[in-house]
């Protein structure tokens, strides 16, 4: 094991301070060893107690805590903190499960929410809880940036929703004009009730009668919650139904993670502060179910990371110390930072935290690095980084619920969850079963088919792999997508889910992120997106910063080749792209994780410059 596969050496760990406790058990898990070269994975701890339903929890939590407050929400232009407490979101939601018992949707229908996270939007989404109506958050982005609303008609004649529901009118007024046509009937529901609109105060003022309490009594483990959908990496988004037992099952896996000696704070209030969007698993269901869980706050966070946006980020982490911090890497990436610039707001995000969360994509060493020298100089202890791993179709299946030095792990199933590794080539594919598993795709009898295997279990499409053969329970690494691995013309293949990450952390600070060519080709070729906070650096120091950008990672590469070993992790060549990734074109999502394919194909004339003889403009040899 080397510095180069994410771990840190015994000499350097023997150094360094000792981790915060992390309060989950450790690891425990069965390996059964099969004929054909499968392995099957299984947690020895049992699944904790999970709630009958995400509608049930509200109401238990919100009878336990009616003043607590719940969701917080800045005013515009980065105003005071809005809030209603948990008593307040009960009563709100039974008014608009009433609501929509009165216009006749049932189980078979469905509302779909086009706009971003807001106490409001919440509001909804408990409401099709309690009334037993499946809830369909998508992507802002399918409204308000894409250009013909190809995947916003897509998701629309998928779930058919009988109410859609928008923060604003006016800002939703396209996609609206958009739907409208499509079915004479459609109910469109605003905060201020624009444009022929039904102010959402309508609904949250009805008054819940009996049909609420049986509408919510029939809601259990198997009644569809809500429909997400998939990035569309390889086609139209695939809509994706959640049940309430599915997303109970991530909860009971975690309770049964819970360690029997943590003692419970009766006066500590969990704190959090959430930006990632609820139209995916991350934040509409784990995160948020989890915050509903525990009791806590959960604070809603307009920036992003993004140039521009994750300055609002830093301004709410000045007020908010959450005790967890989760994100997607990019975002530790810029954490990092701004913190290294300012001990005020080490301070402030040091303060409760006991440990951070990543997930959907590979945290690279460099990062990690940074992040530990930075909570040692705040709290003299390192930070324990857990990620969770999943889809939409799954969930969170597996995590890492020990203290470890390495990145880019996918931990082990969690309670309840059994895993296969099967053969595929030179990796192993993983797939799942489990009660966080989806049944299928909305309308899609024969992808429904293509995805599971013969025994039931789930396809993810990705690869992992042990850490030590010979001692399971280090856990699993991430081994790139199988989809996305090729072969060089020699016949060797690129690993590209494992390359990725230690070519950005090998040219840190100065890359936002990289795309992987050379699939029958000679070698390696790099699409590069720059760090903005790198090109503003540069561009203060005087003239080119692209040219003088170039140089630099260049040098960086060339370090990076002359200990990579073979020609499946040696860059040959590389070109730095100056526009930025595109969500209407699927290069990246709202979460910040680029599409490796999408960004592949979309910019095929880039990947053809890379490889003509001579080679095109702006690329780079080493």
């Amino acid at each position: 094991m080397t510095p180069a596969d994410g771990a840190i050496t015994d000499v350097v760990k023997a150094t360094l301070p000792p981790f915060k406790p992390l309060p989950m058990r450790g690891p425990a898990v069965e390996v059964e060893r099969r004929a054909d070269g499968s392995v099957v994975i299984r947690s020895q701890h049992p699944p904790g107690e999970g709630p009958r339903s995400i509608a049930h929890l509200l109401r238990d939590k919100a009878h336990l805590h009616p003043d607590r407050p719940y969701l917080r929400q800045r005013e515009p232009g980065h105003g005071p903190w809005r809030s209603v407490t948990y008593g307040e979101a009960l009563r709100a939601a039974e008014g608009i499960a009433q609501w929509l018992l009165d216009h006749g949707l049932t189980a078979r229908d469905s509302v779909m929410v086009l706009s971003a996270n807001s106490i409001e939007h919440a509001l909804v989404m408990l409401g099709c809880y309690t009334a037993g109506v499946p809830v369909a958050p998508i992507s802002p982005a399918y409204s308000l940036v894409s250009t013909d609303h190809a995947k916003l008609k897509h998701a629309f004649a998928t779930v058919k929703p009988k109410v859609v529901f928008a923060q604003d009118s006016a800002m939703f007024a396209r996609a609206f004009d958009t739907l409208r046509p499509r079915d004479p009937d459609l109910v469109f529901v605003t905060v201020d009730g624009g444009a022929g609109a039904t102010p959402l105060s309508d609904l949250t003022d009805t008054r819940p009668g009996a049909s609420v309490e049986a509408a919510r009594e029939g809601v259990g483990h198997g009644t569809v919650a809500k429909y997400l959908f998939t990035s569309g990496s390889t086609g139209m988004p695939k809509g994706v139904p959640q049940t309430h037992g599915m997303m109970a099952g991530v909860i009971a896996g975690q309770e049964g993670l819970r360690h029997p000696d943590e003692v419970a704070e009766p006066d500590l209030i969990p704190q959090s502060l959430e930006w990632m969007p609820w139209s995916h698993i991350s934040a509409g269901n784990i995160g948020f179910n989890g915050a509903l869980w525990s009791g806590g706050t959960v604070h809603l966070d307009e920036g992003k990371p993004v140039p521009g946006l994750f300055e609002t980020t830093i301004r709410n982490l000045y007020e908010v110390s959450p005790i967890v911090f989760g994100s997607a890497p990019i975002a530790f990436g810029m954490l990092a930072e701004a913190m290294e610039r300012d001990p005020a707001l080490r301070t402030s995000f040091f303060k409760n935290l006991r440990y951070m969360a990543y997930g959907g994509a590979t945290l690279s060493n460099d990062v990690y690095e940074r992040i530990q020298a930075l909570a040692i100089a705040e709290t003299g202890h390192r930070i324990p980084l857990t990620t969770m791993y999943g889809a939409t179709e799954t969930q969170g299946i597996t995590v890492t619920h020990w203290i470890t030095e390495r990145v880019g792990l996918v931990g082990l199933p969690l309670p309840g969850i059994t895993l296969k590794l099967v053969p595929n080539g030179t990796k192993f594919e993983v797939r799942v079963k489990g009660p966080t598993v989806t049944s299928g795709y909305v309308g899609d009898p024969d992808k429904t088919a293509a995805a599971f295997d013969e025994e039931g279990f789930y396809k993810l499409g990705d690869a992992a792999r042990f850490v030590d053969e010979e001692d399971p329970a280090q856990g699993l690494v991430f081994d790139g997508r199988v989809t996305e691995d090729f072969k060089l013309d020699s016949g060797t293949w690129v690993s590209v889910g494992t390359l990725r990450p230690d070519i950005v952390a090998a040219c840190a600070p100065y890359v936002f992120d990289v795309v992987i060519a050379g699939q029958d080709k000679p070698c390696i070729g790099a699409l590069i997106w720059p760090s903005p906070a790198a090109v503003q650096s540069l561009a203060a120091q005087g003239g080119d910063p692209l040219q003088t950008l170039a140089g630099v990672l260049k040098d960086k590469l060339a370090t990076f080749n002359a200990g990579a070993g073979g020609s499946s992790r040696r860059v040959g060549r590389f070109i730095i792209m100056t526009e930025p990734p595109s969500i209407d074109a699927g290069e990246i999502t709202d979460k910040g994780y680029v599409n490796q394919r999408a960004t592949l194909e979309r910019r095929h004339l880039l990947v053809d410059s890379l490889y003509s003889n001579p080679p095109g403009d702006g690329v780079i040899k080493l």
